[in-house]
């Protein structure tokens, strides 16, 4: 299971570009960091680890990270050859992502993890050296630089917390959460659409606690005491895990009423088949 790369550019745009805080190329970069230091002294066997994603290794999940690095990279720079990849997605629209990680995750760990370094360098590089405004080719829409790094940026941390998991491992949160934050609330209405539901008719109440203990917040206070609409109050690390499907509502301490409460159970800050829809 992997939190797909793909993503409507109305969705991604709304996500990266509207309220975000930080240098999102920076923030991707830094979250590779410390994904890495997790892995990097890790035997063979421990790559062999499975992650709560059923049938992926640690191996799989960073495999997964290198290969989606290094697409983004081939889009960035070789519209015509990105256009050659997006075909053979759309020949195996439901396999073709998995088979790439699965093809990746046989290759020896130093491999891996020496593949995944170069490409995430290079992509942060290229996102970084790019105009603003340049649209660059995805398997949706044309998305800008700040949005791919936004995205790169969620999915990084998703599957982190996959290979956290695995090794037992509980990771402090950073302020690099914002973003991902801000990714899952604008695009709400992606998880509508997705789950073949009527979007709502106004924005939800979202109020967070940072991991610095400050409150982040999204959208009226008066939508709280709307049925339908509602609220979401607790923490950003929490809402995190739910958005990027790391775990379930019920399993957090996060508190939502009214629609809102219903978002939190199909919510996805990423692309691909619906919640209903996976294995």
């Amino acid at each position: 299971m992997s939190a797909s790369c793909v993503m409507s550019e109305t969705a991604q745009s709304s996500a990266a570009e509207q309220g975000a805080r930080t240098d999102t190329t920076t923030a991707f970069i830094e979250e590779c960091a410390e994904l890495d230091a997790l892995v990097a002294d890790l035997s063979e066997e421990d790559w062999a680890r499975d992650t709560p994603a059923e049938g992926w290794t640690i191996a799989h999940q960073i495999a997964h990270l290198a290969w989606t690095d290094d697409v983004a990279l081939v889009s960035a720079t070789d519209p015509a050859a990105f256009k050659t990849v997006v075909e053979e997605a759309l020949a195996d629209p439901l396999g073709y992502v998995d088979k790439q990680s699965e093809a990746r995750a046989a290759l020896p760990p130093a491999e891996i993890l020496t593949g995944w370094r170069e490409g995430r360098a290079r992509l942060a590089e290229t996102l970084a050296s790019l105009d603003p405004g340049t649209k660059i080719d995805w398997f949706g829409p044309p998305m800008k630089p700040r949005s791919m790094a936004t995205a790169r940026l969620m999915e990084t941390w998703a599957h982190g917390q996959d290979v956290a998991d695995a090794l037992g491992v509980t990771r402090e949160p950073t302020e690099r959460l914002y973003d991902i934050c801000h990714l899952g609330v604008r695009t709400r209405d992606w998880a509508y659409f997705l789950n073949g539901r009527d979007v709502p008719p106004g924005e939800f109440r979202v109020e967070l606690t940072s991991p610095a203990g400050e409150t982040w917040t999204w959208g009226p206070e008066e939508a709280a005491g709307d049925e339908a609409l509602g609220a979401i109050r607790g923490s950003a690390q929490d809402f995190c895990l739910v958005v990027t499907q790391r775990c379930d509502l019920a399993d957090t301490g996060l508190e939502a009423n009214g629609e809102a409460a219903v978002w939190l159970t199909f919510a996805q800050a990423f692309a691909g088949a619906p919640k209903s829809m996976q294995p």
